[in-house]
């Protein structure tokens, strides 16, 4: 099997690792036209590498570097013999290279159309008084100075600091606000959107504890999802949902106010958070419902009670006490790590004087309005159609997210470096 994959792996990565292994080609550079120079033309012809100091200052540039050289020692290990024969080392220098490989290739090709761009200008130099040939530099010039525009402003986006816990999979609880059964109707419609979103990103979503609504939906529900990234997508789903209809309970028509309140706790680990057993206290019941004879008379349900938060969990889910309490733990220490990276976001959000949100469970995030067929992202400030939050299409409202979050952080790393 391990030789297999040497010469499928071999394949595959034997022209990348050619490309990048070779030394790029220096071209003699007389100067960088436009915005670059602010029209000046320096005596000296720099390198191309000089050239990109013009638009990256040397700290950006040592980064690109670094980052590019790491990508190229981690493509020389595919080809490792002893990486080969060993399938999780294997997986792990093939994650590690895919990361930086958006960058590195990014980067080559701002270099390659840097290296174009003083080609052309020292032709447009050496036109002398031909004007086709003067012209034909310019429209070059003018070709590549948007690509390599477009270029930096990617590279910049590609080198901001990633959230540590975007890999992870996810707990998701959805709780009943405000307004009684209709609050519990709403965080069904919640669930209802999230399975239809969870579907279309190709993860898997499992309810493992549930509380059901009197009138329909959840008055508390907790839901597991795994998958490609969850994280650094649900995250932007965490805060206080609003809606505002006509209850199906309301007999006089009047339109009534919602919320439910969504939590999205990154999964983790005993590495992650350390628990006392002192701290913890366990009893066990029967779980009733559904599932034979051994629900009802065995005691396979858990309650587990965190004493120092008085966080406490019930999970009847599993037909077995052990899987239920490490369902318990699980959830539990999913807890305990949201909360602290939850004081740890809003200390570095009041320190940085954030707009995009703080994530936190308190704060509202969207109001659903039914008579309006309108879904309004009030840290966007944008309003969506409801029906695409219906049939669990929130993807570009994530993207939105995302987007600003970066120019956010972009801002601040401007601003840094300009005090510095």
């Amino acid at each position: 099997m391990a030789l297999k994959i040497s010469f499928l792996l071999l394949a595959s990565f034997a022209a990348t690792a050619q490309a990048f292994l070779t030394p790029f080609h220096e071209t003699p550079v007389s100067f960088l036209p436009g915005r670059r120079t602010n029209g000046f033309v320096p005596s000296s012809s720099p390198s191309p590498s000089v050239a990109l100091f013009m638009t990256f200052d040397g700290s950006m540039m040592s980064r690109l570097e670094n980052i590019r050289r790491s990508y190229m020692a981690l493509t020389e290990r595919l080809g490792d013999p002893d990486v080969l024969s060993d399938s999780t080392l294997l997986m792990k220098v093939m994650k590690d290279r895919s990361e930086s490989e958006e960058v590195v290739t990014t980067y080559e090709t701002y270099k390659q159309l840097t290296e174009e761009l003083a080609e052309a200008t020292e032709m447009f130099q050496e036109a002398g008084d031909d004007p086709d040939l003067r012209e034909m530099a310019r429209e070059e010039i003018k070709s590549i100075e948007p690509q390599l525009d477009e270029l930096e402003e990617k590279i910049k986006f590609l080198l901001l600091p990633k959230d540590p816990n975007d890999e992870r999979n996810i707990m998701i609880e959805i709780r009943a606000g405000t307004g009684g059964s209709e609050a519990s109707i709403f965080a069904g419609d919640l669930v209802d959107c999230y399975r239809k979103y969870i579907s279309t990103q190709g993860w898997k979503g499992t309810i493992i504890d549930s509380s059901a609504g009197d009138d329909g939906g959840y008055k508390n529900v907790v839901m597991e999802v795994k998958g490609d990234s969850v994280y650094s997508r649900m995250k932007w789903e965490a805060g206080v949902h609003r809606v505002q209809r006509v209850p199906a309970t309301e007999s006089q028509g009047r339109v009534h106010t919602s919320t439910a309140t969504v939590a999205i706790m990154p999964e983790c680990d005993e590495v992650d958070v350390k628990i006392d057993p002192k701290d913890l206290q366990m009893s066990t019941m029967r779980a009733g419902g559904a599932g034979g004879q051994n629900v009802n008379k065995v005691e396979t349900a858990v309650d587990l009670l965190h004493k120092p938060t008085g966080i406490r969990i019930k999970c009847t889910q599993e037909r077995s006490q052990l899987k239920n309490k490490d369902l318990a733990m699980k959830l539990l220490m999913s807890k305990l790590y949201d909360i602290e990276n939850e004081k740890r976001d809003m200390e570095q959000r009041a320190r940085r004087g954030s707009q995009v949100g703080s994530g936190g469970r308190s704060e509202k995030i969207r109001t659903y309005n039914w008579k309006d067929s309108r879904c309004s992202d009030h840290r966007l400030g944008q309003n969506y159609p409801l029906s695409q939050f219906l049939v669990g299409d929130i993807a570009s409202m994530h993207d939105e997210m995302i987007l600003k979050d970066q120019e956010e952080r972009l801002r601040e790393l401007s601003e840094e470096q300009t005090a510095s």
